[in-house]
């Protein structure tokens, strides 16, 4: 085994607030390492004492970082490495970092351990070496939030230097240059709602001097500082007006001797001063406000999009954000542990990131518009992204060859983005009834993405709306056509299958489809009768259940079950529960190490995840293990990755909803013939079959290792099976489930 003795570590103290009070620190005070394992917030925590103490108590002083000790506490306990060290400088601000040097002075082995344990302290020693090494760019006094947009700065130019401009570059890296306040005070601003700030009301504890602050960052070009009246625009002032309180507001009204009984709300202050600004009837108004809000700053135009796009890039999505750090530092998140392994690059060039974002803009525009019923911007969007689909498809498919596995790529493209333009387009033409509008632009995207998971709900609402139009005979075909393709899957095949059948009835086909016997299939029903608390069109049914309590229909279902139902045992659960066995069960191949699917350390899943290249990419290892399962290691596998992962966030895992006991029990009764059936089915289409499980899912035991499941779609009064409940409830069956639905029905009024 490596012999680590003697290697020398740079880092710091943490946590000494909790501390300062107890020890003055001075450069070349001897340290020493404690391990901390009843520690509340984390077992691995590593204690930082003093070694200069003349009493038998050794101080503390702080803490090792959480990185650093969720490596080296292991290493110390069951390898028996110790550590001494040294301050090596004293920051002035008492709350911040310590940096120290730290020593490893022995190892002690004992018999065969170095043997069998040797891979696993390899790999600790090197994932605690590697912490190291990435906070050696960290100055001691950095916050905690400020090396993490350091940290995201860094890589992304790190990993996409090609994506930016020298002058960007050299742009972004100047960051570090700025000083601790300046950093700080910028990601302060950042993340808060702007896009305007008064100097005046800035105040945090961490930023020393925020006057010198807003300078360093005004001459490096990352705010503007207005306060000169000439020099700002129209909608300038209109948004330092919401700068200002409701007094100042008044008191400008009254300066302007205009009714100042406007009322206490700030939206009516507001609406009485624009017009005297945007009419030019009041020249001294941009003055007024001035005085009252003294200088006022907002992030320049080029530090925004240059970070907005370095997080994009960064998250590689858009709903998390540096918020996401704080989550994970604050414990409240816990992300999966797993290699990155970058081999491609998402974004070939500039261009198509520029494109990529340019799309984004014209989503978010067709989403405020829809919000905003604003027809004539939604008419726009639809027009922009029809006009570019066409081009940005085919330079896509040229770039990206044909093979499955790069499918998850085009999720980046910009082609992608207009093509969910697009579709929103479609959805609010048919609101319209504009039919022929949403064929054509059906059409197209039919014709442009011939390896897409969503052609199948294309192919459907194309054949619905050449119905509408009165072209039964087009309808048929498009719905024919549609069960040739095979992106064209789950519930949308069998609502085409549907179509076929029911439009496809002589004279216009005469020969009866192969499918028709199974689509015909008979699902087992079960009648319910209870009493009704509204049975009102519209809204969620509610009846009094055997205890008399209020109840849903899925719940008065579940007390049938329980009774005189068979004595079942169950939960209301949908498709959750399912998605949280399949985790568990999948838990080693989801995050297994398959090159470019993880890309970021914040990630619930790889990024084929829902895509055919998911299973293809590790087929051998997916049977492997689902062979495993059938032959019944299903609830051994549950248990060790409950045990071994429990509150890791994973895609689809809901570790609060169903307790280890009820996941246990589900899958001993389930039989592992079926559950692997059914792990497979999620493996190849992830997408497609992550949705439209039926309601509840039912055990019951026969001995103690012995069981039986069945699936229970639950129907109140007026509803009926969706497309894709019913392709559920059929694929169940032919895995071999016990599969029914259960009608609720009101109790029928006594004469």
């Amino acid at each position: 085994m490596e012999n680590v003795s003697g290697v020398t570590l740079q880092t710091f103290i943490v946590g000494r607030r909790f501390f300062s009070h107890e020890n003055e620190l001075h450069v070349g005070a001897n340290i020493s390492l404690l391990p901390d394992p009843h520690n509340v917030k984390d077992p691995n925590a590593i204690k930082v004492l003093s070694a200069d103490s003349g009493s038998c108590k050794s101080k503390v002083l702080g803490f090792l970082p959480r990185e650093l000790a969720q490596y080296l506490s292991p290493l110390m306990e069951k390898y028996c490495l110790s550590f001494e060290g040294y301050v090596t400088s004293v920051p002035k601000n008492p709350f911040d970092f310590v940096p120290i040097q730290i020593v490893c002075h022995k190892m002690i082995l004992h018999g065969e351990k170095e043997f069998e344990d040797v891979e696993a302290f390899k790999c600790l020693w090197k994932y605690a070496i590697h912490v190291v090494e990435s906070t050696k760019n960290c100055p001691p006094g950095i916050t905690k939030y400020q090396q993490n947009f350091c940290l995201v700065i860094h890589e992304v130019i790190r990993s996409n230097p090609h994506l930016f401009t020298d002058e960007e570059k050299k742009f972004m890296e100047s960051f570090t240059s700025l000083s601790n306040d300046s950093q700080r005070l910028f990601v302060r601003l950042y993340t808060r709602k702007g896009p305007w700030f008064r100097i005046s009301t800035i105040s945090y504890s961490e930023v020393l001097d925020p006057q010198e602050a807003v300078k360093g960052l005004s001459a490096m070009g990352y705010l503007c500082l207005f306060e000169d009246k000439d020099k700002l625009h129209d909608n300038d002032i209109k948004e330092i007006l919401n700068l200002l309180t409701v007094s100042e507001l008044h008191d400008i009204l009254c300066k302007l001797k205009k009714n100042c009984n406007h009322g206490r709300r700030k939206s009516d202050l507001l609406e009485s001063l624009l017009p005297s600004f945007v009419g030019g009837l009041c020249p001294h108004l941009t003055s007024l406000v001035l005085d009252k809000t003294g200088t006022c700053i907002r992030i320049s135009s080029k530090a925004e999009s240059l970070i907005w796009r370095a997080e994009r890039l960064f998250f590689l999505n858009g709903e998390q954000n540096l918020s996401t750090f704080l989550l994970v530092d604050f414990g409240i998140v816990k992300y999966p542990t797993y290699d990155c392994i970058i081999s491609e690059q998402i974004f070939p060039g500039q261009d198509d990131l520029l494109a990529y974002e340019e799309a984004i803009e014209v989503a978010q525009l067709m989403d405020e518009a829809l919000d905003g019923n604003n027809i004539e911007l939604v008419l726009r969007c639809i027009k922009i992204a029809d006009s570019r689909i066409s081009s940005s498809s085919m330079k896509t498919m040229e770039s990206t060859t044909s093979e499955l596995v790069a499918t998850f790529y085009s999720s980046f493209s910009a082609s992608w983005v207009y093509s969910k333009v697009v579709l929103l387009g479609v959805s609010f033409l048919e609101r319209e009834r504009r039919y022929n509008d949403a064929i054509n632009l059906l059409k197209r995207l039919l014709n442009c993405f011939t390896c897409d998971g969503r052609r199948g709900y294309w192919t459907l609402r194309l054949s619905i709306n050449l119905e509408h139009t009165g072209y039964p005979n087009e309808s048929l075909t498009a719905a024919e056509d549609g069960l040739q393709d095979p992106w064209v899957r789950a519930g949308s095949r069998m609502a085409l299958q549907r179509r076929i059948l029911r439009l496809g009835k002589p004279p216009r086909r005469w020969k009866t489809p192969s499918f028709a016997a199974s689509i015909k299939r008979k699902i087992t029903e079960v009648h319910l009768q209870g009493r009704p608390l509204n049975c009102e069109m519209g809204m969620k049914n509610r009846f009094y259940g055997e205890d008399g309590e209020q109840c849903g229909v899925e719940q008065l279902a579940l007390q049938y079950y329980a009774g005189e139902g068979g004595g079942w045992q169950g939960v209301h659960t949908e498709s959750g529960i399912w998605l949280t066995i399949f985790g568990l069960l999948m838990w080693d191949i989801i995050f297994s190490n398959v090159p470019n699917v993880f890309r970021t350390r914040f990630q619930t899943a790889p990024l084929d995840m829902e895509t055919d290249s998911f299973y293809l990419v590790r087929k051998s290892c997916i049977e492997s293990h689902l062979q495993k399962i059938h032959d019944g290691m299903g609830e051994e596998i549950l248990v060790t990755s409950w045990e071994s992962h429990v509150g890791t966030a994973c895609r689809g895992v809901n570790w609060d909803r169903h307790s280890l006991t009820e996941l246990r029990a589900a899958v001993t009764c389930i039989g592992g013939p079926c559950l692997a059936s059914l792990c497979r089915h999620l493996a190849q289409d992830y997408r497609s079959w992550s949705s439209g499980m039926p309601d509840l899912l039912l055990w019951r035991f026969h001995g103690e290792y012995r069981g039986e499941a069945k699936l229970v779609e639950v129907k109140g009064p007026r509803d009926r099976l969706s497309e894709q409940q019913r392709a559920w409830l059929l694929l169940l069956m032919d895995c071999g489930f016990n599969t029914e639905v259960c009608k609720v029905s009101p109790v029928p009024m006594s004469a």
